[in-house]
Formats: structure tokens, sequence, C-alpha cells
């Protein structure tokens, strides 16, 4: 890989991707029942450290992770303009120079914790997912109420492409969070507000 210009604590950042969406009614078109389901997705485009070769150590990447996870909160709460998150979930698209363990190197506790607490409270562990691919490829986020797993109605998909990202040598995080559970959810279970969200699951 070749060298790029550090820019952000140790990586090399070369785009942000906001995106966001508000679905008002289901698909057979019964309106919301209470508020809209917003959705909202923050993405860094980073050079890949390890692309192109093998590593034992991420070290370097897993420390950097911690000011990225303080950015994605920034970045998130700015777009919640007050609104509160129910459920949250990350991925990481990684460049075809590059391994599949290369983005969950960007993605552990380290990175999320900072995303905990810019979200308040956030007791589950963070659904992940991750692909290799190249620019335009496709990733379903999946995400799960963030202080009870066990929540059904807060299980859904947020997916998402980035049209010039990743390059061979990149890799994408991807962070997605919503204020609420699924329109009209009915399949029974746990409700968020019977969630005390002491263990990360009920």
């Amino acid at each position: 890989m070749s060298e790029r210009p550090i820019n952000f604590h140790g990586l090399h950042i070369r785009k942000w991707f906001t995106y966001e969406e508000e679905t008002l009614a289901i698909e057979s078109g019964r309106l919301a029942d209470g508020e809209p389901v917003v959705k909202i997705v923050i993405a860094a485009v980073i050079a890949n450290p390890h692309a192109g070769k093998y590593t034992e150590s991420f070290d370097d990447v897993i420390a950097a992770s911690e000011h990225l996870g303080v950015e994605f909160g920034r970045r998130i709460q700015e777009r919640l303009a007050g609104r509160k998150v129910e459920s949250y979930g990350k991925a990481a698209v990684v460049g075809v120079n590059g391994e599949y363990e290369h983005g969950n190197a960007f993605l552990t506790t380290t990175f999320a914790k900072p995303i905990r607490e810019a979200v308040s409270g956030a007791y589950s562990w963070v659904p992940s997912t991750g692909k290799r691919g190249g620019p335009g490829t496709e990733i379903d986020i999946p995400l799960a109420h963030k202080d009870a797993l066990y929540v059904r109605s807060h299980y859904d998909t947020f997916s998402v492409s980035f049209t010039d990202a990743p390059g061979p040598d990149e890799v994408v995080i991807v962070m997605a969070v919503a204020t609420r559970g699924r329109l009209h959810a009915r399949l029974g279970g746990l409700t968020a507000a019977e969630a005390e969200g002491k263990d990360g699951l009920r």
C-alpha cells in the first residue's frame, strides 16, 4: 500500500458518509404506531494499514479506533439533533487487498465504548457484520436494542453501499443507529418498555 498522509490519530481517512432514513408507514400502508423510525448511518473510508500483508498484531488499529469511536459518537449525536437512540449495529467492508480480520480490528470494544457512552446506556453488545469487496459493495448492518438483546421489536437491518469505496487498500467502517423498533412490530416477547437492561439481554 502506498503511504498516505496521516490526518486522524494515526489513520488516513479519505471520506465520511452520512445516510438518514425516516419511515412513516409500513409496506402495507398503515401509518406509524407513534413516531416514525429514523435510521442514521455514519461511515468512514480509511486507508487499511495492513493491506497486502499478514500481521500478528492489530494494536495500532485498535488504539486508533478509540478516537474513531469518539468521532462516530459525536457525529451520531449531531445528526440525531436531540432524538434518542434505541438500537444500533456496526459493520466493515474491507477492500480486496485486505483480510476480513482487518475490518474486525476496527470494530472491537475499544471502538464501541465511546459510541455507547454517546448514546447513553447501551448495555448490550453491538451486533456486527462485515465482508470484503470493492466500490459499491452493499452491506447489511444488523440492528438490535442497545440495552436488551431479547427485545424482538428492534431486530432490523439497514442496507447501504458506498459509491467509490472501499478501494483495494481501504476499509469502510460503518455504524448505524435507530430511534425506535420496527413500526407495528407484533411478534410478542419482551417489549422495550419491559426491558431492564441490567445484563444486556433482558
